[in-house]
C-alpha cells in the first residue's frame, strides 16, 4: 500500500447509501495510504458526504463544509452526494470548499483531491457529472468494514418513481441495478472480514434487476433471487431488506422472506400518508386499500413481522380531515416503528409550487400528535414479543452492567446478561419484559436446548 502520510475524515449526512457510499469512499482513500480519523480531529482533507432531502439538510451540509475549514484553514474540503449533485453552484459558493463531486464519478476522488492539493486546478475544483444520462451503476466496492458485525451492501442506484415532494430522482439519476456477480463477491468479502449480518440497500430496491437494460437477468435476478444467493454463504447469519417500496413486494418475495429463516422477519415499507387524497397528489401508486391490503398478506404468510414505516405531515393541501385519517389509518395498522417527518419544500419538486402549503405552526402539531402515536405503538409492540423466542445478533457489551445489547430479527433493541465475548455472536433468547421500545431476555439457551427463534420451527 502506498504512504501519503496524509490523514482523510469523514462526515455523512442523510441515508443509509449514504453511509454506505462514505465507507466505499474511505476505502479509494485508505487505498492511496491515507490515514482516516475523526472528523473533529485535525486532518489534510475532508470528505463532507452531502444530503438534500429537507432544507435542514442542506442547512447541516453547509454548515460541516464551514466547521471543516475552520478545523485545518490549509485542509483540502471535498463536498459530495446529493447536495452538491442538485446544487452544484450553491455548494461550490459555500466559504471553504475546494472540490465538489456529486453522486457519480466518485471513483476518481482522489485523483481530484491530490491535483487541487497540487494547485493544478481551478478552485473550486467542480466536477459534477449529469445524473440525468447515467445507465451503470458506479462500482464501488468495499472489502472489509472495520470493527463491524453489520454490513451494508448497496445492490441498486437511483430511482424512477419522481413523485411529487422528492428530490431523490434528480439527485440520484435514474434506476441502475448492480451486477449479481459483483453484489455477491462483495458479501463474501465482508462475511470474511467478521461480517455476520448483511443489509441489502440502494434508493430503490425493489426495482432491482428490473430495469430494461438488465432484461436479460428477468427470471433470475431480483430481490427473491439476490436472498436465495446470499443465504447460501455459510458466513452470513442473517440478511435484512432496507425500505421497500409497497409497489415491489409481491407474493414471491413474500414467500421468500417467509421460507428462508436467516432472512430477518422485517419490513420497512413506507406509507408516507395514510389518506388517499393526499397519496394520489404525493404521486404514490397505491392507495390506503392496497396497502392494508399488502400488510394483511405479510402479517398472514409471517406471524408476528416486524412493519415499520416513514410517514409524512403537513403536505400541501392536507387538511385536519386528511390529517386525522392518515393518524387513524396508522393507528389501526400498530406499526412496531414508524419514522416520522414534516414535509419539506424542495426547489424544483412540483409539491414545492402546490398551493395551500402548511404552515410551519400546523405541522409541528401534527408531527408531535404522530411521534407520540409512533413511541405508544413501538411500546406496544415491544410489550408483544414478551413470551416469544428471538435471536439476538450482539454489538454492545456494558461492563459496569455486565449487560449485552444488539438487534432482533424483528429490528428491535434487546439487552440481556451476558459477556463481551458475545459481542458478534447470534444468540437465540426468550424475551421476558419490554421497557419501552427495548425487550428484555433472560435465561440465554442455545438451540440444543430447545430455544430457537419463532418461525424457525
Amino acid at each position: 500500500m502506498p504512504h501519503s502520510g496524509k490523514r482523510c475524515a469523514f462526515y455523512t449526512l442523510g441515508c443509509k447509501v449514504n453511509q454506505y457510499d462514505t465507507e466505499s469512499l474511505m476505502e479509494l482513500f485508505r487505498e492511496r495510504g491515507y490515514e482516516i480519523v475523526d472528523f473533529h480531529s485535525e486532518a489534510d482533507v475532508y470528505c463532507i458526504n452531502t444530503c438534500t432531502v429537507t432544507h435542514v439538510a442542506d442547512k447541516k451540509s453547509r454548515q460541516a463544509i464551514r466547521r471543516a475549514k475552520r478545523q485545518n484553514p490549509n485542509a483540502i474540503v471535498v463536498a459530495t452526494g446529493c447536495y452538491s449533485q442538485v446544487s452544484p453552484e450553491k455548494v461550490s459558493a459555500v466559504s471553504g470548499v475546494d472540490v465538489l463531486v456529486g453522486t457519480q464519478g466518485r471513483k476518481d476522488i482522489v485523483d481530484l483531491v491530490e491535483s487541487a492539493m497540487a494547485g493544478r486546478s481551478e478552485s473550486p475544483l467542480v466536477a459534477v457529472e449529469d445524473i440525468m444520462c447515467q445507465t451503470e451503476f458506479e462500482e464501488m466496492p468495499i472489502s472489509c468494514l472495520y470493527k463491524r458485525i453489520r454490513g451494508f451492501v448497496k445492490i441498486q442506484e437511483g430511482c424512477d418513481e419522481f413523485c411529487t415532494y422528492c428530490k431523490v430522482p434528480y439527485a440520484r439519476g435514474p434506476s441502475r441495478s448492480r451486477s449479481p456477480e459483483h453484489i455477491l463477491a462483495e458479501v463474501r468479502r465482508l462475511a470474511g472480514s467478521g461480517v455476520s449480518e448483511i443489509v441489502l440497500t440502494g434508493i430503490h430496491i425493489g426495482a432491482y434487476g428490473k430495469e430494461p437494460e438488465t432484461s436479460r437477468y428477468r427470471g433470475a435476478v431480483g430481490l427473491p433471487w439476490l436472498l436465495d444467493k446470499i443465504h447460501g454463504i455459510p458466513e452470513i447469519r442473517r440478511i435484512r431488506l432496507s425500505s421497500i417500496e409497497p409497489v415491489d413486494i409481491d407474493e414471491r418475495l413474500i414467500d421468500k422472506v417467509s421460507g428462508l429463516k436467516k432472512v430477518a422477519r422485517h419490513f420497512h415499507v413506507p406509507l408516507q400518508s395514510g389518506d388517499d387524497e393526499v397519496l394520489a397528489r404525493m404521486g404514490r401508486r397505491y392507495t390506503t386499500s392496497d396497502y392494508r391490503s399488502l400488510v394483511e398478506r405479510i402479517r398472514e404468510r409471517i406471524p408476528d413481522v416486524a412493519i415499520t414505516t416513514d410517514i409524512m405531515v403537513g403536505f400541501p393541501g392536507e387538511t385536519e380531515d386528511n390529517f386525522q385519517r392518515s393518524y387513524n389509518f396508522a393507528e389501526s395498522l400498530r406499526f412496531s416503528r414508524m419514522h416520522v417527518f414534516k414535509f419539506s419544500r424542495r426547489p424544483g419538486t412540483p409539491a414545492f409550487d402546490m398551493e395551500n402549503q402548511v404552515d410551519s405552526k400546523t405541522k409541528d402539531e401534527r408531527s408531535e400528535k404522530m411521534i407520540q402515536l409512533a413511541a405508544d405503538l413501538e411500546s406496544e409492540y415491544a410489550e408483544s414479543l414478551v413470551g416469544k423466542n428471538e435471536e439476538v445478533l450482539v454489538e454492545e457489551y456494558d461492563s459496569e452492567t455486565k449487560t449485552v445489547a444488539g438487534l432482533g430479527s424483528r429490528y428491535v433493541r434487546i439487552e440481556m446478561p451476558g459477556e463481551e465475548s458475545f459481542v458478534g455472536i447470534m444468540i437465540p433468547v426468550r424475551i421476558t419484559g419490554a421497557m419501552g421500545s427495548t425487550v428484555i431476555a433472560e435465561g440465554l439457551l442455545p438451540h440444543e436446548e430447545g430455544i430457537v427463534p419463532d418461525g424457525e420451527k
